[in-house]
């Protein structure tokens, strides 16, 4: 009992923490630090050029997003409260919700692109521990997972990226895309059996 009891108030602590730390960091930011900005942009820099990657399927085009967004940030500092939720969560909600934004403005105005291999750029955090074989065929089938993930429709590809790579929750994207919850639960579903499809036509997989 008293160990459970500790356990909570340790998680409680480390919680809050966390959040002051959050809202002092904000604070600074604020106030021109510009140490404290960096940290902020340092901290969620790679988590946001992947999630930009996956729906841009290009480096040059998730930097520009990537940009864009920290920019945004950077504007709504002042909105932040941290009575509301910590610092990463209101970052990557606000970080979420510009990338799809981005992404439907896209599908609405269609460009021609080539996907890149995001592999080789700097926010990529790399295995350790892994041979020169593993790790190129790791590169080939995250390239073909990508590429089987940009052939899904459009309502499709953006649920089934925010579940099952970004892991939110079903309520977390319900709130993200306004939309009923047994939408999302089916647009995932479907997205996952499409998806499938596809990496079997494309021999990524063989079930």
């Amino acid at each position: 009992m008293a160990i459970a009891y500790w356990r909570n108030t340790g998680l409680e602590a480390l919680k809050a923490a966390v959040e002051i730390n959050g809202a002092e960091l904000v604070r600074r930011a604020r106030a021109g630090d510009g140490s404290a900005w960096e940290e902020i942009v340092s901290n969620f820099s790679r988590r946001i050029f992947n999630l930009a990657y996956r729906f841009t399927s290009s480096i040059e085009g998730a930097e520009d997003l990537t940009q864009e967004v920290f920019i945004r940030i950077y504007r709504t500092l002042d909105q932040y409260d941290s009575k509301q939720g910590d610092l990463a969560n209101w970052l990557m909600r606000l970080a979420r919700n510009l990338i799809i934004d981005d992404y439907r403005h896209r599908q609405r105005n269609p460009q021609n692109t080539m996907a890149d291999t995001v592999d080789d750029h700097q926010y990529h955090l790399r295995a350790v521990g892994t041979s020169a074989h593993k790790e190129m065929e790791r590169r080939e089938i995250a390239a073909q997972v990508q590429e089987g993930i940009d052939k899904l429709p459009s309502d499709l590809k953006t649920c089934v990226i925010l579940r099952d790579i970004e892991e939110m929750t079903y309520q977390e994207i319900v709130e993200v895309l306004r939309i009923p919850e047994g939408t999302v639960k089916s647009r995932i579903n479907r997205g996952r059996i499409e998806l499938a499809k596809i990496l079997r036509r494309m021999r990524v997989v063989t079930i």
